[in-house]
């Protein structure tokens, strides 16, 4: 299948992490020029440029100027913005503890909910106006099935990520006003990756036995619906939160 994705320019924050890397090299794959952004891993991301023959630039979801810069030097290599992929994510280690939650300072529970909502909605104000302009646009959010199911210890991070379902849902409409622009959420489960193997090996067992599957899916099995979602073969599905959990 064609997902008519050469020659578009697709950005994927948060690349280098363990489903973000599957998804730049999945829409790479596809002839589409891919604009990955780090935050501090500025080595990695330019090794993975380089295999992918795509650009690495810095970005922070926590510094207010960061989406405006990311998108005028996206704009100013590649006149054009196609994809806008939100996967980069701020965890914020002591606002993931299972203790009580209310007891946790304020400034640890909101530099969770703070960063992961504004800067997914800051960017995807940024890239706005370009997607307007071409009558184009594919948004794909990345959220965690824990907005839907719960955790201990994932109160603020739930938080956060139920609210992009809301912010797309809106979207949605909003955009498909001005043309063939089309919002998404992917919702992940626990997922195998490059980078989690730790948490894999601690909860994957209990996780995989809720899955039809009897099985956690790894990262380039979210990609490739999140690439889907991203092309222009996607033609109808809008503003809805596609769950890719292998059935849990």
């Amino acid at each position: 299948m064609d997902l008519g994705l050469n020659g578009r320019t697709v950005i994927v924050t948060g690349a280098t992490g363990g489903i973000g890397r599957h998804i730049a090299r999945g829409f790479a794959a596809e002839g589409a020029r891919v604009v990955l952004t780090y935050h501090s891993g500025k080595e990695a991301a330019e090794r993975l440029a380089g295999d992918l023959d795509a650009v690495a630039v810095r970005y922070a979801l926590d510094e207010p100027d960061s989406a405006a810069d990311l998108v005028r030097e996206v704009l100013d290599r590649t006149g054009r913005i196609d994809v806008l992929v939100n996967n980069a994510v701020q965890w914020g280690g002591e606002a993931l503890s299972e203790g009580p939650f209310e007891s946790l300072a304020e400034e640890s529970w909101l530099s969770v909910v703070r960063p992961n909502v504004e800067g997914a909605i800051q960017l995807t104000r940024a890239v706005a106006p370009a997607m307007r302009e071409r009558r184009f646009g594919r948004l794909v959010h990345i959220s965690s099935s824990i907005a839907t199911d719960g955790m201990a210890g994932g109160e603020y991070y739930g938080a956060a990520k139920a609210a992009l379902h809301g912010f797309s849902r809106s979207v949605a409409f909003n955009l498909g006003r001005d043309g063939d622009i089309l919002s998404n959420v992917v919702m992940p489960g626990l997922t195998r990756t490059d980078t989690n193997g730790h948490i894999v090996d601690a909860a994957g067992d209990a996780y995989a036995a809720f899955s039809p599957l009897g099985r956690l899916l790894d990262a380039a099995e979210v990609a490739g619906t999140v690439v889907y979602l991203g092309s222009a073969a996607n033609t109808g599905v809008n503003g809805q939160v596609v769950a890719v959990t292998g059935g849990s």
